[in-house]
């Protein structure tokens, strides 16, 4: 199955290590990071899982939960936790699917055959609070994922939701946006400070408070 921006996220219910949960009933209205990792005991996903860990509090506060997935049974995710928290220097703090059927890396197409097993590649899925799939990232297994970049996309996503407004290349929270071509110089002028009228096309703005 291809899962394409703006497609609902596919619901399912799995056991984690914080007990069986129904995807869109633990989500429930919130933004949610759903990230897939090839298996436990592995370097690189150490690593990744104990920075999202220590990163907890800048997902709460724009509203995110966390959750990941491997092909590993809860067992063995309960047994990497204390490396986890090693590694990272903080406790696992969100919960890891046990998919051991494969039923959501399948259902989430996160199992690559090309990569040369059955265990899954390392894909992220922004959904939105309408359970909407807002952004789709695939890693291979070698490479490890840029959680600040996470970050970045939520912060952009959310801004765009909020006021008719783009964000431009290399653009962090702060720096100047881009006028939706939807809106009138003259109207944009009302409504952002610090228009600035580069092209007909684009005009540039001072970040509108959310």
């Amino acid at each position: 199955m291809s899962i394409r921006l703006g497609d609902e996220a596919p619901n399912f219910t799995a056991e984690t290590t914080e007990g069986t949960i129904d995807f869109h009933q633990w989500k429930d209205g919130s933004w949610a990071v759903l990230f897939s990792h090839p298996a436990d005991f592995t370097p690189v996903c150490t690593t990744e899982l104990g920075r999202t860990a220590g990163l907890k509090s800048e997902f709460d506060k724009r509203g995110v939960k966390v959750i990941a997935v491997s092909v590993d049974p809860v067992d063995s995710h309960n047994g990497w936790a204390p490396d986890i928290a090693e590694v990272g220097g903080t406790d696992l703090n969100f919960p890891i699917i046990a998919d051991p059927d494969r039923n959501v890396s399948q259902l989430y197409d996160m199992i690559h055959p090309g990569e040369g097993d059955t265990s899954t590649v390392r894909s992220v899925f922004i959904i939105d609070p309408k359970n909407k799939v807002r952004l789709t990232l695939t890693y291979p297994k070698s490479v490890g994922r840029n959680f600040g970049e996470i970050l970045r996309v939520i912060d952009a996503l959310q801004l765009t939701d909020s006021a008719p407004v783009s964000t431009p290349v290399d653009w962090w929270p702060g720096q100047r946006i881009i006028v939706a071509p939807t809106m009138s110089t003259d109207d944009a002028r009302q409504r952002f400070e610090e228009v600035e009228e580069v092209r007909p096309y684009l005009r540039w703005a001072r970040q509108p408070q959310t």
